[in-house]
């Protein structure tokens, strides 16, 4: 649905990498290159949303590199749209809300990394029903048309290689 309202794909595929993790950051060529696109599309893609103050950027050594602009108003409401578009919203409220003494859940894998995918990985941290999160993640599957992959674990999920690559959805603060 969000393809109709959001007829460039690559600017599609820009806010997702942007907006779904805050702390992406990214350059011309290797945005190029992970989305398959010219440099071209995507420079004019990036143009716009800076223009826009949607992006922001800075260099390093001779590549300019951009960021989102957590700061622009419609921040939030663009970041709850890409969530809602990727059906963390709806895991969310359907899942994660019901499932037992839940701690933490990241998003990690692709869709962490702002990169658009057929499956949603989770860790989940706490004492859950494994039951119960195993019949509604199905549930959840056939609603938003992606598999959900998890794995539970017990240790902190900061402590875990490669931190910086998930994105934290859901914290039960005690």
């Amino acid at each position: 649905m969000l393809d109709a309202l959001i007829t460039s794909k690559t600017r599609l595929k820009l806010l997702l990498k942007f907006f779904l993790n805050p702390a992406n950051t990214s350059y011309l060529r290797g945005l190029a290159s992970e989305f398959s696109e010219s440099t071209n599309a995507v420079r004019v893609e990036l143009n716009r949303l800076e223009e826009a103050n949607m992006l922001e950027s800075f260099f390093e050594g001779n590549k300019k590199f951009f960021k989102v602009n957590t700061q622009h108003p419609l921040f939030g409401d663009i970041q709850a749209i890409m969530l809602k578009y990727i059906g963390l919203d709806t895991i969310i409220d359907k899942v994660l809300s019901n499932i037992g003494n839940l701690e933490e859940v990241h998003l990690i894998g692709d869709l962490a990394e702002g990169k658009n995918a057929n499956s949603i990985d989770l860790l989940i941290k706490g004492d859950i029903n494994e039951e119960y999160l195993q019949k509604a993640i199905k549930s959840v599957e056939n609603t938003i048309d992606r598999t959900i992959n998890y794995t539970l674990i017990s240790n902190k999920i900061n402590d875990l290689p490669n931190k910086n690559l998930s994105l934290k959805i859901f914290s039960n603060n005690r």
